[in-house]
């Protein structure tokens, strides 16, 4: 299918010429721009605001929590006219009760752990690993590995999987331009690269491309369609999976791209982050007549290493080697970009401690709406993510860390609301069910571990693993 038959000839979106020029902001840690509270924070407060007869505040008294029994009772009582909980009403109560008793074991790998992500149903969870493994666990049936996958083509690691929306088919890339898709629909549990199953290689290098490149990241389309990927080589590559090729290549960044997703459901707009200390946004209806970013989001002033979108096609979350993750609006996006000239160019995250100095430093173009700090984006691609919307109204932003914990954040006050510890190495990736209170985290010292609340019955059992030295660093 062509690019304009996919996406048809509308340019409305790029009729209105260049992009506004978004505001500075000087924020402090953990605080957020004046102008926060009427958009984002309204939008997560109605989320998760439980009917107003049950919420009307007593005079001279702030809002507090309405508790559990008192929202039952209401419901009971049909004091909605609805019979049941409003979906805020659901994220009310559901939210308060954060995943953080345990851990309980899932598994456990002599291999680091690179990636985790819960399919979009919750059912299944899948984890990668350094030494070429990738698993995928049946949540609903007592973590029961539903497929164990061993990868082909690998060079030092999986840096990224996903799962298709129907679930039939699982993507895997690593440092190089070849993205292997394997069909985890199959009944055969065990899949051997081209020996009991076939992984078939898409090749994502164009043709005429001489330099060999890496896959950082890669996501599906929503509608199963399409693969987004963030490449070593500068560039963002979109993949036709019915034609079998390439379709878009786009010259996006100065330096390494290290995370891309789609912006929504519509897969008009995407988002990258890179390691030129910005994250950008892409409209795929405007590149064939303007060939740029439809705008740039400056605020980190280290590399960007992990990128969410709430799905809205608005607001994101980034991760920063700055030790921060920062919430964006793409409407205070500008149209080029100024770089402040801080950086220390002898400073590598790989192996060195951020400088003390370098904390307090902020970005004289700051276009970020808030600003979140505690955890720490060291030694490897640190991810962060939105909560789940039916849960929590997405109320929180939760992340891994180099000081190998979990921390979750209010994303309306920018506090600290949770931090959990157990690793023995930095937290790469984590990932919150999509329905019920449970966060599974992943670490570089092999250990998948399940957070809860308020957990099985019996006590958290989970053996900690002996530490191991680490061969070098990558920025993988």
């Amino acid at each position: 299918m062509s690019y304009r038959t996919r996406f048809g000839k509308d340019t409305s979106a790029c009729d209105s010429g260049n992009t506004a020029e978004g505001s500075g902001s000087s924020i402090g840690p953990n605080e957020v721009s004046n102008d926060f509270d009427h958009e984002i924070a309204q939008l997560t407060k109605h989320r998760s605001r439980p009917h107003q007869l049950l919420s009307q505040d007593m005079p001279g008294k702030s809002r507090l929590l309405v508790s559990t029994m008192k929202m039952l009772v209401g419901r009971e009582s049909n004091h909605s006219g609805r019979g049941r909980f409003s979906s805020a009403d659901g994220c009310h109560v559901l939210s308060r009760y954060l995943p953080i008793n345990g851990p309980w074991g899932v598994d456990q790998s002599t291999s680091p752990a690179y990636v985790s992500q819960f399919s979009n149903d919750g059912l299944f969870f899948v984890a990668g690993f350094q030494g070429g493994h990738i698993r995928m666990y049946n949540v609903d049936k007592g973590w029961k590995v539903q497929k164990d996958i061993l990868t082909k083509s690998l060079r030092w690691t999986i840096t990224d999987t996903s799962l298709s929306p129907d679930q039939r088919y699982l993507v895997y890339a690593s440092m190089t331009p070849i993205v292997n898709i394997v069909n985890v629909g199959s009944s055969m549990t065990g899949s051997v690269a081209n020996v009991t199953e076939i992984h078939e290689g898409l090749d994502f290098s164009v043709d005429g491309d001489e330099d060999e490149f890496g896959i950082f990241s890669v996501r599906f389309s929503t509608d199963g369609r399409e693969l987004v990927a963030a490449s070593s080589d500068a560039s963002i590559y979109v993949y036709d999976l019915q034609a079998n090729k390439v379709n878009l290549r786009i010259p996006a960044h100065a330096s390494d791209v290290n995370t891309v997703c789609f912006a929504d459901e519509t897969g008009h707009l995407i988002y990258s982050g890179s390691d030129d200390n910005l994250c950008k946004v892409w409209d795929r209806r405007c590149l064939i007549t303007k060939g740029q970013a439809a705008g740039v989001l400056m605020g980190h002033l280290e590399g960007v290493t992990f990128l969410d979108s709430r799905g809205d096609g608005r607001y994101l979350i980034s991760n920063g080697k700055d030790q921060t993750t920062k919430l964006w609006d793409i409407r205070k996006m500008s149209s080029r970009a100024m770089y402040p000239g801080l950086r220390d160019h002898d400073w590598d995250y790989r192996w060195m401690e951020y400088p003390a100095h370098a904390k307090t430093l902020k970005h004289p173009n700051d276009q970020s709406l808030a600003t979140y700090r505690g955890h720490g984006v060291l030694r490897t691609l640190i991810r962060c993510y939105f909560s789940p919307a039916y849960s929590t109204g997405q109320k929180y932003i939760y992340t891994g860390s180099s000081d190998h914990c979990v921390y979750i954040y209010d994303l309306v006050t920018g506090a600290q609301v949770a931090r959990l510890n157990h690793h023995e190495g930095p937290v790469r990736d984590c990932s919150w069910h999509p329905l019920y209170p449970m966060l599974v985290s992943s670490s570089w010292d092999g250990t998948i571990a399940r957070w809860e609340f308020p957990g099985d019955d019996q006590v958290p059992t989970l053996v900690r693993p002996r530490a191991r030295r680490r061969r070098g660093y990558y920025n993988y």
